[in-house]
């Protein structure tokens, strides 16, 4: 399977923060380099109803207006972002949180996410990134010991060699599993939707496509692209198989690798998220209602009933004899085998229906996190002032932030929350807001314009706890928190659709 930093499995396997500020004393440094930004401190800016959070403490206030967001003071005369066994994913990550959609520790910057790992890089097709997983080796040894064993009963001539043949048919498996996710791969690409790796792991493969699919006619080829590819392999290893004789070796791998191929595109076709097959689906239910989230509910249900299907089904087909075993060769080995094998596999799919789920109704309200609407009002202080006396001025203007400016009036750096918090009161007349500011960098600059995942993307390319935002104009709008950013986002995810 496929999916965008939402996300699918192909079946693979089984029959598939800021530099301390220049100091102004020993004391005012340290006191700022262990701020720990959730201490409530007096002096701090007192919120106003237009402000989202209290300053020191973090804590929304009851009462906010989009349309109340204050712009920030000017200065004087200026103006002023596949495990089916095979799965990709498509969705947008917090600016600060954990892989699994934990959030991180209030007032951490969004981190930048790390270059693309997981396991040992194979090679760059297409310009993408190739992990094969620690658990593929798992898995390799898994089906070496048991291809082996089949092979022991059909070719007992080879011996111990038969291992070695069965070897190459995990990785020669592995190798189609990873032309079905290229498929995905480029097939995403053509459609300009980022694809920021490719991993094979213990049930297969997982294209990961950071963006979603604009359309839902797009949507159906970049999840159908991918069993067409396997039943593309599996024709030419049939017809591979015609010209050679059924008991030999090459004939066992071809034979192998036509059913193991024919198993992973029929597995991947199953109408159910996070399978291809549910993505098409949901495709489908897109165009009739035009609504992405109609079709996101509707494949995720039925993934959930594939899931239980499977649970309960897989054993029951294996004891009865349905999938061609003969009833009296199963072992009580065999029935545990099956069951676990039922199991991982339900729960494969009934995870990933759940979090195309959450990922839809996220991307639904993402449009909710707007840049103006987060931004807190700011004052310009200039580099010298005393953090006594610009916190006065902020308390007066009802602001929130400060913003360290020149004598012309250009912002130079924004003062930390965080350090403000671990200055004592009684020594703030004494530290000037330069050593307690951080450097404005490029980045730290973001349109009060940006919103949903455009926004997530600009503050994840550039970690930092604040940033200051500006119109269009180039006129200094006020600072945005990244705390402030992530409580929005983890807001938006448990509101209900």
């Amino acid at each position: 399977m496929s999916a965008p930093v939402s996300g699918s499995p192909s079946a693979g396997s089984a029959p598939h923060e800021a530099a301390p500020a220049s100091e102004t004393g020993a004391q005012s440094a340290d006191s700022a380099a262990n701020a720990d930004p959730s201490t409530p401190a007096s002096g701090t800016p007192s919120p106003t109803p237009h402000d989202r959070t209290d300053t020191a403490t973090g804590t929304p206030d009851k009462a906010t207006a989009p349309h109340d967001t204050p712009h920030a003071d000017r200065a004087p005369d200026r103006p002023h972002a596949h495990t089916e066994p095979h799965a990709h994913t498509d969705a947008p990550t917090p600016p600060d949180a954990r892989p699994g959609g934990t959030p991180m520790p209030k007032g951490r910057p969004p981190q930048r996410p790390k270059e693309p790992g997981g396991g040992l890089l194979m090679g760059r097709p297409f310009g993408v990134p190739v992990y094969v997983a620690p658990s593929w080796f798992l898995v390799a040894a898994l089906i070496t010991w048991v291809f082996g064993g089949q092979l022991d009963r059909v070719l007992p001539e080879l011996g111990a060699a038969r291992y070695l043949v069965a070897l190459f048919f995990a990785v020669a498996f592995y190798g189609s599993v990873l032309v079905h996710e290229l498929a995905h791969t480029v097939a995403a690409l053509r459609f300009k939707l980022p694809v920021r790796r490719i991993q094979l792991q213990f049930f297969g493969g997982v294209s990961e496509i950071e963006k979603e699919a604009e359309t839902p006619g797009r949507e159906f080829v970049l999840a159908f692209v991918g069993p067409l590819l396997s039943l593309i392999l599996s024709g030419i290893f049939y017809l591979a198989m015609q010209p050679v004789e059924p008991g030999t070796v090459p004939g066992v791998l071809l034979a192998g690798l036509m059913v193991s191929n024919l198993i992973v595109a029929a597995f991947n076709l199953l109408p159910g998220l996070p399978l291809d097959g549910g993505r098409m689906l949901r495709a489908v239910v897109w165009k009739i209602t035009g609504r992405p989230m109609s079709g996101t509910i509707a494949a995720a249900w039925v993934g959930r009933a594939l899931a239980v299907s499977v649970l309960i089904g897989l054993p029951l087909l294996t004891q009865t004899g349905a999938l061609g075993t003969n009833t009296e060769d199963i072992s009580g080995m065999d029935t545990v085998t099956d069951a676990l094998l039922a199991a991982i596999l339900a729960a494969i799919i009934w995870t990933g229906a759940g979090n195309s789920l959450r990922m839809a109704r996220l991307r639904e309200h993402l449009p909710d996190l707007r840049a103006r609407n987060l931004t807190r009002r700011a004052v310009p202080v200039e580099t010298n002032t005393p953090l006594s006396e610009a916190l006065r001025r902020a308390n007066a203007a009802g602001a929130r932030a400060l913003v360290v400016v020149d004598a012309d009036g250009q912002p130079l750096s924004l003062v930390r929350e965080a350090a403000i918090v671990g200055v004592p009161e009684h020594r703030r007349p004494w530290v000037s807001v330069s050593g307690l500011a951080q450097d404005l960098t490029e980045g730290m600059r973001v349109s009060a314009e940006l919103a949903g995942e455009d926004l997530l993307d600009t503050l994840r390319a550039t970690p930092a706890t604040e940033y200051l935002v500006v119109e269009e104009t180039g006129e200094i709008y006020g600072v945005l928190s990244a705390a402030d950013v992530e409580r929005a986002f983890v807001k938006a995810m448990a509101r209900p659709n």
